[in-house]
C-alpha cells in the first residue's frame, strides 16, 4: 500500500543548475543517457520528467549518492535538434519532489518520488523580509545589469508570492548551484527568503568592489590619457619656441656625462645599447624610469678615478699611533704594505682581517688606515645578513631591483681604490636565500676581484685596488674557503697599564670635549684609574672603560650644575658616589688551597681569567663526575687526565686500588658560565695527581697547557690574556708551554720583568714545580 504513494518518471540529472518551481529554464541535452531519458519523457502524453542536480558535475554516469534528494518536476514546454547529437529543450518547473529511489537498470534513468510542496507560512517577517529583499534586489540590480535595471525591479515589485519573488532572485543573479539547491530545500518561506537576503547581500559586496575597481581603473586610464595629451601640447609648444622638451634634454646630458666618463671597453658597448633602448622609449613607460636609474647608476660609479696614496712612512706611522695606542703588530703591516707600494704602485692591495675581542678598536683602525694612506674610507656591517643579494645586487628583472651593498660603497667612495671595512664577517647569517660568505669569495680573492660582477650592473668591475679590511670577534664561525683568503692580524686584549694611557690620551679628553668639562675642573688620580679599571670594568677592549668614564664626567656636571664644587677629583673613595658599588670582584690568588685544587688560566672574549680547578674523592663512589658547564673538549681533558695519573700511579706514588674503588668528582666554578677548550688539560691532571698523592699543589702558580695521554704538554693559544689575568690576580709564576715561549713577545716588556715563566714539555715537569712533595717520589721512581 507504500508503493501506491510514489510515482514513477523519467529523471534527468543537472549540471551545475536547479530548476525552481514555476520558472522556465533552457537546457542543452548531450549525455546518451540524458538524451534517452528526455525522448522519453516526450513519447508521454504530459511530457513529464523529474530534474535533479548532481552534487559533483564531474561525474557522468551519476547513482542515486551522486545526485541530491530534494528535485523539480517539470514539463517539457519545447524541444528541438541542434545537430551532433543535442538537443535544446525549454522546461517549467511544476512542484518540488523528493527522490526516493533512483533506477538506472531500464534503457533510460527514472525515478520514484513523492510530491514535497511548497511552504505557505507567512505573517510579519514574511514581509520584512520581503520588503527588504525588494529593496536590496533593486540595488543589486542598478550595480549589476543598469541598463535592464527598471524593467526587472517592476517585474520583481509584480511578484506577489514571496518564495517566488526568492527563486527569481536566485536566477537572476546566477547563484552557484549548492546555495540554490539549499534555498529549494527551504522548509519554510522564512528560511528561504532569509537565504536569499544573505546570498543577496554578500553579492551586494562583490558586485559594490568591482565597480570601485573598474571605477579605479577608469580614472587611471584618464589620468593617463590627460598626462599623454599634456606631454603631446607641452613638446609642441616647445618645438614652437625652439626649446627642447625635458625628456630630451635629460637624455643629453647623460650622454654627455658618458662621453666625459671614459667607461672600460664592455661598459660602454652596454650603456650605448641602454642609452639607445632609453631613447626609444615613451617618458611614461614604466622602463624607462628603470633605465634611466641604471645609466645614472653607472656613469656614478668610479671607472677610472682614483686618489693619491700618501706613502710617507712616516707621516703613516704618525697617524697610526696617534688614533691607537699599542697594536704594533697591525701598524708594522700596514707600514709594510707602503713601502711595498712605493716600489711597486701595481702591487696588489692585502685582503685583512682583524681579529679581537670587542672593544679593542677593529673597527676605528679602519679608519685610522685610510686616513694615514689618505684614501677615502667606506663602512658596512654583514652582521646577521642572510641573503646573498644584498652584496651581489638584484636582477633588473625583479621590481625595485638595486646594486649590491658592494658596488653602493664605491659609488660612495668615488675611487676605485678606497679602504672597504667589512664589519662583523665572523655573524653572517645563511638561509634558503643564498649564502652571503659563498658571494664573498670572489670578492676577497685578489685573483678573482678584478672582473666582479654585480648583478644589477651585470659589467665586469674592478675591485683589485680596494684595500679590504675584515673585523671578526672569532674565526670559529667563518667558513675554512673564505678564511684562507685573508690573513689574519690578531689584536689581544689590553693590559691594565695599557688601558690607562688610552684612557689618558684618548677617552678622558674624548669626554670631557662631550661634556664641555675642561682639565682645571675634573682630574682623574691614577689610583682613581685604575679603580675603575678593577671594579667596573672587565673586558679585554675599553667600551665599558669608557662608558665608566663619561658617567663619571656626566656625574660632575650635575653637581657643577648644582654649584656643589668648583674642581672635582676622581680618587677610588670617590668612585663609590660617582659610580656605585664596584661591579666586579677581580680573582684573587688564593693563599692556600687543599689538595686537589689548583690554579689554572683561562682565555674569554672579555680577556684572560684566573680558573680554578677543584677536585674531590668519592669514597665508595664510581666514575668521574664534572660539573661546571664544560664543553666536550674540557671533559675528554678530564678524562685524559685521570687515566694518565691511573697509568703512572706507582711513578707517583698513588695506591691504584684507592682510584679504582673512588669516585672523583671534578668542577670548576662559575657554574653559570659555559667553558671549553683544551687548555686546561695540564690543570686537571696536576688537580687530579694533587688529590691522589694527598699533597696540595701551591697555589702562587697558574699554569696553561694542553696534555696528551702519553704526558706530553702541548702549545695553546691566548698567552698574553691569560698571563695578564695572573698578574691581576697577584699570581707572579706561571707555566707555559715550551712551544709558546715566542709567544712571550706580545706581552709588555714590564709584564715580561715582573713575572716568572715555566716552560715545559712534558707532564712530570708541572708535577715537580707545583707539587713540591710529589718532586722526591719522581725523582726514586726515575
Amino acid at each position: 500500500m507504500a508503493n501506491n504513494e510514489f510515482q514513477v518518471l523519467p529523471a534527468l540529472p543537472l549540471k551545475n543548475t536547479i530548476l525552481f518551481p514555476g520558472l522556465l529554464l533552457p537546457l542543452s541535452v548531450g549525455r546518451e543517457s540524458s538524451l534517452r531519458t528526455v525522448q522519453a519523457a516526450l513519447n508521454t502524453e504530459e511530457k513529464e520528467i523529474i530534474l535533479i542536480a548532481q552534487r559533483d558535475p564531474q561525474v557522468e554516469s551519476p547513482e542515486q549518492d551522486d545526485l541530491y534528494t530534494i528535485g523539480t518536476k517539470a514539463v517539457i514546454r519545447k524541444s528541438s535538434r541542434t545537430g551532433e547529437g543535442v538537443m535544446e529543450i525549454l522546461v517549467l518547473g511544476v512542484e518540488r519532489v523528493v527522490v526516493v529511489k533512483l533506477e538506472t537498470s531500464g534503457p533510460h534513468m527514472q525515478v520514484k518520488y513523492r510530491p514535497f510542496p511548497l511552504p505557505e507560512d507567512g505573517g510579519s517577517e514574511v514581509e520584512a523580509l520581503s520588503g527588504a529583499l525588494l529593496e536590496l534586489a533593486a540595488k543589486a540590480i542598478a550595480l549589476a545589469q543598469p541598463q535592464s535595471a527598471a524593467e526587472l525591479t517592476r517585474m520583481l515589485a509584480g511578484s506577489e508570492d514571496p518564495l517566488k519573488l526568492a527563486f527569481l532572485l536566485a536566477s537572476i543573479f546566477s547563484l552557484d548551484a549548492a546555495k540554490e539547491q539549499q534555498l529549494l530545500e527551504a522548509e519554510t518561506r522564512v528560511d528561504a527568503l532569509r537565504l536569499i537576503h544573505t546570498y543577496l547581500a554578500h553579492e551586494m559586496q562583490v558586485l559594490e568592489l568591482r565597480q570601485k575597481i573598474s571605477s579605479t581603473a577608469r580614472d587611471e586610464m584618464s589620468k593617463e590619457q590627460r598626462e599623454y595629451l599634456l606631454r603631446q601640447q607641452l613638446r609642441a609648444i616647445q618645438q614652437e619656441l625652439g626649446e627642447k622638451d625635458a625628456d630630451k634634454a635629460e637624455i643629453d646630458m647623460i650622454r654627455e656625462r658618458f662621453e666625459k666618463a671614459n667607461l672600460p671597453e664592455e661598459a660602454k658597448k652596454e650603456f650605448q645599447r641602454e642609452l639607445a633602448r632609453l631613447e626609444r622609449l615613451p617618458a611614461g613607460a614604466p622602463d624607462y624610469h628603470v633605465t634611466r636609474t641604471y645609466l645614472e647608476f653607472v656613469l656614478d660609479l668610479p671607472w677610472n678615478a682614483s686618489t693619491e696614496d700618501n706613502l710617507d712612512i712616516a707621516h703613516a706611522r704618525e697617524v697610526l699611533d696617534a688614533d691607537h695606542f699599542g697594536l704594533k703588530e697591525v701598524k708594522e703591516r700596514i707600514l709594510e704594505q707602503l713601502s711595498v707600494l712605493k716600489r711597486n704602485p701595481d702591487a696588489k692591495a692585502p685582503i685583512l682581517c682583524l681579529v679581537g675581542a670587542p672593544g679593542v678598536g677593529k673597527t676605528s683602525l679602519g679608519q685610522s688606515i685610510a686616513r694615514a694612506l689618505e684614501r677615502k674610507f667606506e663602512r658596512f656591517s654583514l652582521g646577521g645578513m642572510h641573503d646573498e643579494a644584498e652584496l651581489r645586487g638584484h636582477r633588473r628583472t625583479y621590481i625595485g631591483a638595486m646594486a649590491g651593498r658592494l658596488l653602493q660603497a664605491m659609488r660612495r667612495a668615488g675611487a676605485l681604490n678606497p679602504v672597504l671595512l667589512l664589519d662583523e664577517v665572523d655573524k653572517l647569517g645563511r638561509d634558503f636565500r643564498g649564502d652571503p660568505a659563498a658571494a664573498l669569495l670572489e670578492v676577497l680573492d685578489p685573483e678573482q676581484n678584478k672582473t666582479f660582477r654585480d648583478n644589477y650592473l651585470d659589467m665586469a668591475f674592478d675591485l683589485s685596488k680596494v684595500l679590504f679590511i675584515t673585523t671578526a670577534n672569532t674565526l670559529d664561525t667563518i667558513p675554512r674557503p673564505l678564511l684562507d683568503r685573508m690573513e689574519i692580524l690578531r689584536l689581544s686584549g689590553y693590559s691594565e697599564e695599557e688601558k690607562q694611557q688610552i684612557a689618558r690620551r684618548y677617552l678622558i679628553p674624548k669626554q670631557l670635549k662631550a661634556t664641555g668639562l675642561t682639565d682645571d675642573q675634573i682630574e682623574f688620580t691614577d689610583d682613581g684609574l685604575k679603580a675603575i679599571i678593577r671594579g667596573y670594568t672587565r673586558e679585554a677592549g675599553l667600551r665599558q672603560l669608557e662608558r665608566a668614564i663619561a658617567r663619571v664626567t656626566r656625574k660632575v656636571t650635575l653637581r657643577f650644575a648644582e654649584e656643589e664644587v668648583t674642581k672635582m677629583t676622581v680618587t677610588p673613595d670617590s668612585l663609590i658616589d660617582l659610580l656605585g658599588p664596584e661591579m666586579f670582584l677581580p680573582e684573587q690568588m688564593r693563599k692556600a688551597v687543599p689538595a686537589g685544587v689548583v690554579t689554572g688560566l683561562a682565555w674569554t672574549e672579555a680577556g684572560g681569567d684566573v680558573l680554578y680547578i677543584e677536585s674531590t674523592l668519592l669514597p665508595n663512589g664510581k666514575g668521574l663526575t664534572i660539573t661546571g658547564q664544560l664543553g666536550d673538549v674540557m671533559q675528554e681533558s678530564a678524562k685524559i687526565a685521570q687515566s694518565y695519573v691511573w697509568a703512572h700511579a706507582a711513578e707517583l706514588g698513588v695506591d691504584p686500588e684507592a682510584i679504582k674503588n673512588s669516585g672523583v668528582h671534578v668542577h670548576v666554578p662559575a657554574g653559570a658560565i659555559p667553558k671549553d677548550g683544551p687548555s686546561a688539560g695540564v690543570t686537571m691532571t696536576t688537580a687530579l695527581a694533587s688529590l691522589y698523592s694527598g699533597l696540595p699543589a701551591r697555589s702562587d702558580i697558574a699554569m696553561t697547557g694542553e696534555v696528551t695521554l702519553a704526558g706530553l704538554v702541548l702549545p695553546i693559544g691566548g698567552v698574553k690574556e691569560k698571563v695578564l689575568a695572573a698578574r691581576r690576580a697577584g699570581i707572579t709564576r706561571v707555566i707555559l708551554p715550551q712551544g709558546n715561549k715566542k709567544d712571550l713577545r706580545d706581552l709588555p716588556e714590564h709584564v715580561r720583568k715582573e713575572m716568572q715563566f715555566h716552560f715545559v714539555d712534558r707532564v712530570e715537569e708541572v708535577l715537580s714545580i707545583v707539587i713540591p712533595n710529589i718532586k722526591m717520589r719522581l725523582a726514586l721512581a726515575s
